[in-house]
């Protein structure tokens, strides 16, 4: 199957239908491509905070506050463009206000036949929990989808291995990792996590990082990031892990990266590859 994974850039727009109307196009250039999953990255929702007046929008509080009045109708048109294009389709994440008060960042998945569920992040930066007022999340989630069962992990989750573990307990074969991260080194934290996860699960990971620039906004100002798939170093996958990567961490422009993988050769790996990390991890514990 053909997966793609979006360098997001974070552009302004003139109004609503202007920003819909490029996600649509560009959620359509995957499609056409033969793309049967779409990932797009943390936080992609915050372009619409460019929607907002500019006093609005480069208030770090006031602009997450104002989000929430687009999110219901981002999430119609995620549902509608999974539908349409018949995809599964994880829009990114958005921090979303719960009835308890309390911001969590929470990314979606939608398919043919619409939502399909939600995963909040479990892991807080430090920007996040300090600055941002962003809660933690609670549990992991397994989603049965047209393609397969899928988790995810958002940015920071990947840099903690018992999180992907939990995931790989329940069947997951593929785990999405949207991220956001503002330096170069926050973009090879999450890159050296997700391969990681890969290994240590035999499992695939696939990544999807905001792009660009937008100085109106505090919270996704500078980003940093590739577009990747990372597999087991096994048999049947490339020596080093990496299924495939785009070509720079920064641009300005939103841009896909595809990927072929066959998830059973995944699967594979775990009843006969040359090593068995997936089965061998509880041996590691109790034997120092």
């Amino acid at each position: 199957m053909k997966l793609a994974a979006s360098q997001y850039a974070m552009t302004l727009f003139a109004d609503f239908d202007a920003f819909a109307e490029n996600l649509i196009d560009h959620c359509r250039e995957a499609k056409d491509a033969g793309a049967e999953l779409l990932l797009l990255p943390e936080y992609a929702a915050m372009v619409m905070t460019g929607l907002l007046a500019p006093d609005v929008r480069a208030d770090l509080h006031a602009s997450i506050a104002e989000l929430q009045q687009f999110l219901p109708r981002w999430l119609e048109l995620s549902e509608e463009i999974a539908r349409n294009l018949d995809i599964v389709f994880c829009p990114g994440s958005a921090p979303v206000k719960d009835s308890d008060g309390h911001y969590r960042n929470r990314a979606w998945l939608f398919g043919p036949d619409g939502m399909i569920g939600h995963q909040d992040k479990i892991m807080m930066t430090r920007f996040e929990k300090e600055q941002w007022g962003i809660s933690s999340g609670q549990g992991l989630k397994a989603f049965d989808t047209p393609i397969g069962r899928l988790g995810m992990l958002i940015c920071y989750d990947n840099e903690f291995p018992m999180l992907a573990r939990r995931l790989a307990e329940r069947d997951a074969d593929l785990i999405l990792a949207p991220s956001c991260t503002d330096t170069e080194a926050g973009y090879y934290r999450v890159r050296i996590g997700a391969q990681a996860r890969a290994l240590e699960n035999q499992i695939a990971v696939l990544v999807s990082p905001t792009a660009g620039s937008a100085p109106w906004s505090p919270a996704v100002d500078e980003n940093f990031g590739k577009s990747a798939l990372y597999v087991p170093s096994d048999y049947g996958m490339p020596p080093s892990g990496v299924i495939g990567e785009s070509e720079s961490v920064f641009t300005e422009a939103s841009r896909w990266s595809f990927f072929d993988i066959d998830l059973d050769a995944v699967r594979l790996l775990r009843r006969e590859g040359q090593v068995f990390t997936r089965r061998d991890w509880p041996d590691q514990f109790g034997k120092h």
